[in-house]
């Protein structure tokens, strides 16, 4: 088993940045690929990103490209994700994910990820 704990939303202006860390414990995160996903009020939740496993490349939504950046700190068992130019279309409760399987392509479906944090509010204001 593996605990993820996110933390590092908050409320922001548009165009602002915010860095989302999601710490994990139980086991170490160097194997898992790590998965970013957001809900925002009323709709489902959506893919953000992808970072694999060892410090692999990342995966981004289109909607965040350019914007977002996925990264991990493996000795320090944490994930980031540094959210810049931020609009208010990204206000959503902001979660992270752990999937020590490869998804494969699949990597945007929700049910390949077994782990899941509890979530972090960010909203961004206009």
């Amino acid at each position: 088993q593996v605990q993820l704990v996110e933390s590092g939303g908050g409320l922001v202006q548009a165009g602002g940045s915010l860095r989302l860390s999601c710490a994990a414990s139980g086991r170490t995160l160097s194997p898992f690929y790590m998965g970013w996903f957001r809900q925002a009020p009323g709709k489902d939740r959506e893919f953000v990103s992808v970072i694999r496993r060892n410090g692999g490349s990342a995966v981004y939504t289109d909607s965040v490209k350019g914007r977002f950046t996925a990264s991990r700190d493996n000795a320090k068992n944490t994930v980031f994700l540094q959210m810049n130019s931020l609009k208010p279309e990204d206000t959503a409760v902001y979660y992270c994910a752990a999937s020590d399987e490869p998804p494969g392509t699949f990597y945007s479906t929700e049910r390949k990820y077994p782990y899941w944090g509890q979530g972090t509010q960010v909203t961004v204001s206009s």
